[in-house]
């Protein structure tokens, strides 16, 4: 499954509980929650939270920012933003290391933000990964950037919808969503049009028609009507994460060659299952081989070992409970 009927509920609970303390506005009077529009909107809402936490996690999310490198006048930098969007462990540890993977890949140490949901639990004390703070970072790192030169990397991994997009969910503590008019809508707001976009979540696909632009490259995990795999909690990868972060990128080998490599392995392990086919999706901007092809001269030469359990190694004897859909 991909957001799961008790997550829509705690989202619609959530909502429902916001409305009453909004007495007297339009949203008071309504009768019904709309997914859709809530995540076109970029709706979270965050409960229980002490005052110290937003303390602690403003304090976590400025000192991040405040140690971003600036760019290199004349050459293109890449800055990596890496966010897990749900509390879920595996979402944790699939961007804290693909935050590492790319910022090596492309030559963004110290110009990269990691932020995960769950972050209290981070040893690393990362910020955590909601869509407000997603905003903020985005905001900050094109600040730093060279519009018109350097280029933005953004991994997001998390649940996804068919209808509302990437799911955010900290326990019960956090909850909202981030369809693709809201991240469209974001990027488009700081400028940055250089972008690669690579978002592990079931139906993904559908930030595909939004994001494009002739300088854009975006991979996702499934088509817009299909599943992806591999977010059992206890798993360190998913199948895309694992796929092309922790096998395709590792490798000194051309960006088009590792998304080959991933997609081919990604097909294979779901045959091995019986999966139906979640159908990566790969765009490729007219202009982008520009900024890409630059970024690559600077790749290393040498592959780093693989980190974690492979997602295939996970017990796969009744794939719905071992490695439910997300």
């Amino acid at each position: 499954m991909g957001l799961g009927l008790a997550k829509m509920r705690m989202f619609q609970a959530s909502a429902l509980a916001l409305s009453l303390f909004v007495s007297g506005s339009a949203f008071s009077q309504q009768q019904s929650f709309s997914t859709a529009e809530a995540g076109k909107n970029g709706w979270s809402m965050e409960q229980n939270r002490s005052a110290s936490w937003y303390l602690s996690q403003h304090k976590r999310l400025a000192t991040a920012i405040a140690n971003l490198q600036p760019q290199k006048p004349g050459v293109v930098d890449a800055y990596v933003i890496s966010i897990g969007l749900d509390s879920d462990a595996v979402f944790g540890r699939e961007s804290a290391e693909a935050a590492k993977v790319l910022a090596r890949r492309y030559g963004a140490t110290g110009k990269t933000l990691f932020l995960t949901a769950g972050a209290d639990d981070a040893p690393s004390g990362a910020p955590q990964g909601s869509p407000s703070n997603l905003a903020v970072a985005l905001a900050a790192v094109a600040g730093k950037m060279d519009l018109t030169e350097d280029v933005l990397i953004l991994f997001a991994t998390t649940h996804g919808d068919p209808v509302s997009g990437l799911a955010y969910r900290d326990g019960n503590d956090g909850v909202g969503m981030i369809a693709p008019q809201r991240l469209s809508a974001l990027l488009d707001d700081v400028g940055i049009k250089r972008r690669m976009v690579l978002i592990s979540a079931c139906y993904s696909g559908i930030f595909i028609p939004l994001l494009t632009n002739d300088q854009t490259v975006i991979v996702t995990a499934a088509s817009s009507q299909r599943t992806s795999f591999g977010c059992a909690p206890g798993n360190d990868w998913t199948f895309f994460g694992d796929a092309l972060v922790n096998n395709g990128l590792r490798k000194p080998q051309k960006f088009d060659d590792a998304v080959a490599e991933a997609v081919q392995l990604i097909s294979r392990w779901e045959n091995m299952l019986e999966l139906v086919p979640s159908r990566p999706q790969v765009f490729v901007g007219e202009n982008a081989h520009v900024w890409l092809d630059a970024l690559e001269t600077k790749m290393p030469k040498t592959e780093t070992p693989k980190m974690g359990r492979p997602a295939i190694a996970t017990d796969y004897e009744r794939p719905s409970e071992a490695n439910p859909a997300r």
